[in-house]
């Protein structure tokens, strides 16, 4: 008994850690944006140059993901996690510091690679310190926590703005950060990888995990991650703009439904992580979620609804792809080995930062040269692909990764 609430405790305060880390990440990723109207009149610059520098942060993320997968497999995840939440704290410290448009841009390329770090460190922690029978939740908890930073980020920084100043703001939150660095580095003795047991770290020499990461299964759930994030886009950047020419409703409504949209995700999955410790068949579930995705968004293109349909469609759009999200990240885990985590994840998230650049201009361009309600078939038509790269992936992956011992 005591063994027992000694693992629960060590398994809860590891998902706590873990998951307050990705909760700093995603806040950092939307500090930015709501201060665009004062850094063009600060700066002197247009909203283009500005985006510049959001797009050196993806660019940077997407290109060392992956290589630091492989780092995080060589040398450990905890160093590089704690690592790379300093350096991110850092640089936001940096821009309130010495405010300008090239230290903006160099900052924020700065903290897209500190940004690399979290996908591969914290699965890699997760999959070596979380039971098996509790992996499901853990992932859950990871992935809800993301989505809380992104959402209280705007609203944090509004009201430091209101107190202080935006570059105070700043400094206040890389200092934050700087605090939950120190924290985690202090109980970094319960954050295990596969590091952590040298009879068990064996880990493939370079030209193995290449040939890894370049297997069908791996490609497909790169491109099982890049459906997601293209569907994503397509709803949470022009849902608004879509809905108010194809259903006729006001902005402040449309705006209203995709907030809903938005909150009912991370409810999803919360739900998805319970769901995804009691089933098998993880990809047969994410493709019936899918199939549910596309059903919904071709019914908002090609139907004439009132505004309590449509809000009540867009809700469960947000459940279901948030309910899919524990199981996706079970299916990514069964395709290595557990010295082989950082990689594989690093490299399948890669997948969102490759549509954070193709979406946003794709969904753009369709709005401005076709019907608006082309946007939400292409969403529906997306879904229906990622089908079928998740059947595929689960249909294709090691059978000798589908059995695992639980860890106590």
């Amino acid at each position: 008994m005591t063994q027992a609430r000694s693992a629960f405790s060590d398994n809860f305060k590891v998902i706590g850690l873990v998951s307050t880390g990705h909760f700093v990440s995603h806040f950092y990723m939307l500090l930015i944006p709501p201060l665009f109207p004062l850094l063009r009149t600060e700066f002197g610059v247009g909203y283009t140059e500005l985006g510049l520098a959001i797009a050196a942060f993806s660019l940077i993320t997407g290109l060392t993901q992956a290589p630091i997968g492989f780092l995080v497999d060589r040398i450990g995840a905890r160093k590089i996690l704690i690592a790379g939440l300093a350096l991110e704290s850092l640089a936001f410290i940096c821009i309130g510091l010495w405010p300008s448009y090239w230290m903006l841009v160099a900052m924020m390329a700065l903290a897209g690679l500190a940004n690399a770090v979290y996908h591969p460190a914290d699965y890699a922690i997760l999959n070596a310190s979380v039971a098996h029978q509790g992996m499901g939740k853990a992932f859950s908890i990871h992935t809800a926590s993301g989505m809380l930073g992104n959402a209280v980020a705007p609203g944090t920084m509004v009201l430091l703005i209101y107190i202080a100043d935006w570059k105070s703001g700043l400094i206040a939150c890389g200092l934050f950060g700087l605090a939950i660095t120190l924290c985690i580095a202090i109980n970094s003795s319960v954050l295990k990888d596969p590091t952590s047991d040298p009879e068990k770290n064996t880990p493939r020499s370079t030209q193995d995990g290449l040939k890894l990461l370049f297997s069908l299964p791996v490609l497909l759930g790169a491109l099982f991650f890049l459906g997601i994030a293209i569907m994503g886009y397509g709803v949470s950047t022009f849902g608004v703009s879509t809905l108010t020419v194809i259903h006729g409703i006001t902005v402040a409504d449309a705006a209203a439904i995709l907030s809903a949209y938005l909150f009912a995700s991370p409810i999803g999955v919360l739900c998805g992580g319970w769901i995804a410790d009691r089933i098998q068949n993880h990809h047969v579930f994410a493709a019936s979620c899918f199939i549910l995705l596309s059903v919904i968004f071709f019914c908002l293109a090609g139907i004439d609804l009132n505004l309590w349909v449509i809000a009540v469609l867009l809700v469960c759009a947000g459940f279901f792809s948030g309910t899919v999200s524990p199981s996706r990240d079970m299916l990514i885990r069964s395709l290595a080995p557990p010295t082989e985590m950082g990689k594989v994840f690093g490299f399948v998230s890669t997948g969102f930062n490759v549509a954070g650049v193709l979406a946003p201009p794709l969904f753009g361009y369709i709005l401005d040269h076709y019907s608006a309600n082309s946007v939400f078939w292409c969403v529906g038509a997306v879904s229906l692909l990622t089908v079928l790269t998740v059947l595929t992936t689960g249909k294709n992956r090691p059978q000798t990764n589908n059995q695992e011992k639980k860890k106590l």
